[in-house]
């Protein structure tokens, strides 16, 4: 039986949590490596862009990371199940290991009917063999699983936690690098009256947008994009998720032409093209709003920034940093954010989610 025992927990040798697992492992490491890059982010000469594109791989990789933790712990509550309602097996079958182990190895090997009895009993154990081996083995497997999910995870909560520290002083790293540029290049607003006019008198965002096609600008415009080449290509402003999809009802039966995401406190906000800021600052209900013109009658329009790095009239590249979300310094890890995202092509709301490009 001894025997018997040590080829059962030799002969496990692939986790049935492999794909969670392994994938959690690797946004954690990816995430170190985020992390880490930070370093040599400030010590480059594009200190802003750097900065940038570490936040924004800290922000995915702790993304990533909590969608594989949710995996883990769905694996984890599984086996934990398994276990919970295999207990009275398990308990026979160490009763039965316990009274083998203890029996004299002689009396093992004799019947009170003799020899033919003795030949039966063989019999009957060599049949018993194969289930406790792959009883022994399922338990071995479930029992190594188990512990290997639950030391991911505390390696997980260790990541993040560095990572959320490491992120906060990057974001304030980065408010002080877009300080710091002395050469932005901008397009002028040729008549700035016009604009407060249309700021005070614009009752509805879709006012004010179709508004700002009458406002003149001066100097060359950020290069032109055909709409056709982005078009189902840009990449998402921010990390999140989709709470609210375009024109559906909220819960104030409010139905808005665009998408709500909810993202991580102080999440970085970026264009997703090269545009001209049309327009930065308050606007009716909408808070801080940032509206980006990529390409000639297509607008791009965020709303719920606490954060911003742009003004109105600047040219921004393809990635640039837009902004953060509220609460961006010592935010909790569990509050959560809205970013309100609208496109408007010939001065028509049409679907965000046809534009982005969703992994």
């Amino acid at each position: 039986m001894r025997l018997l025992l040590s080829v059962a927990l030799a002969s496990f040798a692939n986790f049935a949590s492999a794909a969670p697992a392994e994938d959690a492992a690797t946004a954690a490491a990816a995430l170190r490596n985020a992390i880490a890059s930070l370093k040599s982010a400030e010590g480059t000469d594009d200190r802003l862009a750097a900065l940038t594109k570490t936040i924004a791989a800290i922000e995915t990789g702790s993304s990533t990371l909590r969608r594989g933790m949710r995996d883990v712990a769905v694996q984890e509550a599984t086996i934990d199940g398994r276990l919970q309602s295999r207990q009275s097996e398990i308990a026979t079958l160490f009763e039965t290991l316990l009274l083998i182990e203890k029996s004299p190895e002689p009396t093992l090997l004799l019947h009170p009917q003799g020899p033919v009895g003795t030949a039966r009993s063989a019999m009957l154990m060599s049949g018993l063999t194969p289930g406790l081996t792959e009883l022994v083995s399922d338990l071995k497997h479930d029992l190594d699983d188990l512990q290997l999910l639950q030391e991911i995870q505390r390696d997980a909560e260790t990541v993040l936690q560095d990572a959320l520290e490491a992120v906060q002083v990057a974001r304030v790293n980065l408010a002080q690098a877009v300080s710091d540029r002395t050469d932005v290049p901008r397009r002028f607003i040729k008549d700035a009256e016009k604009m407060q006019k249309l700021i005070t008198s614009a009752e509805t965002l879709d006012d004010f947008a179709n508004g700002l096609g009458d406002i003149s600008l001066d100097a060359a415009a950020a290069a032109e994009v055909d709409p056709a080449n982005i078009f189902g290509e840009l990449p998402l402003p921010v990390v999140g998720r989709v709470l609210r999809k375009f024109n559906e009802v909220d819960a104030a039966a409010i139905r808005r032409p665009g998408v709500i995401m909810v993202t991580e406190p102080g999440a970085l906000v970026t264009s997703p093209a090269a545009a001209t800021v049309m327009y930065q600052g308050p606007l009716l209900d909408y808070g801080q709003v940032t509206i980006l013109e990529p390409a000639r009658d297509l607008l791009l329009v965020f709303a719920g920034l606490g954060q911003i790095f742009v003004q109105t009239g600047e040219v921004v590249t393809k990635g640039a940093p837009i902004g953060l979300m509220s609460d961006a310094i010592g935010a909790s890890s569990l509050s959560q954010d809205t970013l309100y995202i609208e496109v408007r092509q010939d001065q028509i709301p049409v679907d965000p989610m046809e534009w982005f490009r969703v992994e």
